[in-house]
């Protein structure tokens, strides 16, 4: 892997990550940008203790635009994008329209691939293994930043999702705390540590691989999932079978099998609901332990992925119990989406 880091002609940094080693970069952004104005901040929520990002000059970025107008595919023919260069392997930059900025973290935005057209899925295993690779040196490069605790490698797909650009791409928090979810797992871990003396995630692991009745597939170095608790229609669980923090400390073994483990499940996903279907729309979230605190080590990475959509034509709307008191309501049994994401495997 070629690494090359350039800047916007805002100053943003955009960093291009080439299969090549001898792949040239030397683009430079044309446009006449403003440089960029956030009003992004932290308040904490007194009553819940958990904190919202309050960051109006969201209101102002791009939505829904043509495919020939799309700010992620290649600058070609005149038309100048947030990618000076008239192709890219993956290219990583800062969001124009961050969520998260200054002493408030960081947001970056991940693009798979030059292609407009294509989804994750459609990548080979090498474009997936050189994406693994960004989001790897992302979470280093993050991590030396004294303002950030926590890395949040994750993608949004579809427009039921709430996406706004249709080029596959994903996105990189950088949060100035530690996520009120992590938190949780943090506690229940180190609840379970003091209880029993073992780790939390690799038995959660061990029993669900021992049950088998939600194993959606397994190999050598991952596991995957359905959990006992499934909150989503469709929800699986990846981890590594060796428990690492974060993707810093996946070994070689890990990193070769987790292109065709990764690019199979996505492929699952898009035939959960037959042929005809529309894509399916997905969130696909890593899970990485925060830096510098007390119980690191024992976080497991994982990633969870999963759909809002329930049945053909039927999303997962999060109404008054979900909303309102944070009670999941499952209609799908997580046994049932289990077995229905083993019946989908590639022939």
């Amino acid at each position: 892997m070629k690494k090359t880091v350039t800047t916007l002609a805002d100053g943003r940094e955009l960093i291009y990550y080439d299969a090549a080693e001898d792949t040239v970069r030397d683009a430079v952004d044309q446009r006449p940008l403003d440089p960029v104005s956030t009003s992004s901040e932290i308040r904490r929520d007194p009553l819940l203790g958990d904190a919202v990002a309050i960051a109006s000059h969201r209101q102002a970025r791009t939505y829904h635009p043509p495919a020939d107008a799309c700010p992620l595919c290649p600058s070609r023919e005149g038309r100048h994008s947030e990618i000076p260069d008239d192709h890219y392997d993956v290219a990583v930059f800062e969001n124009r329209f961050p969520s998260l900025a200054g002493d408030s973290g960081r947001c970056e935005v991940v693009c798979f691939t030059s292609d407009h057209d294509a989804s994750f899925a459609d990548l080979t295993e090498e474009q997936a293994a050189l994406v693994l690779a960004a989001w790897t040196d992302r979470t280093a490069a993050l991590a030396a930043l004294g303002q950030v605790t926590q890395v949040f490698c994750f993608e949004n797909r579809g427009a039921e999702i709430g996406v706004t650009l249709g080029h596959p791409h994903g996105q990189i928090y950088g949060y100035p705390f530690v996520t009120p979810r992590t938190e949780l797992m943090l506690r229940s871990a180190a609840r379970h540590r003091e209880e029993t003396g073992s780790n939390l995630f690799d038995e959660v692991v061990a029993r669900e691989e021992k049950d088998g009745s939600r194993v959606v597939l397994a190999t050598d170095h991952w596991i995957a999932f359905v959990p006992y608790a499934a909150h989503w229609p469709y929800e699986v669980h990846l981890y590594p079978r060796r428990r690492v923090p974060d993707l810093r400390e996946l070994d070689e073994g890990a990193r070769t099998e987790f292109p065709q483990v990764y690019l199979e499940l996505l492929r699952r996903f898009d035939r959960i609901f037959g042929p005809g279907e529309p894509p399916t729309p997905y969130i696909s979230a890593w899970h990485q332990a925060p830096f510098g605190i007390d119980g690191r080590e024992d976080f497991a990475l994982h990633l969870e992925l999963f759909t809002i959509r329930r049945t053909s034509g039927k999303l997962k709307f999060l109404a008054g119990s979900e909303s309102g008191m944070s009670v999941f309501i499952n209609d799908v049994p997580p046994e049932a989406a289990a077995e229905r994401l083993r019946e989908v495997a590639s022939q």
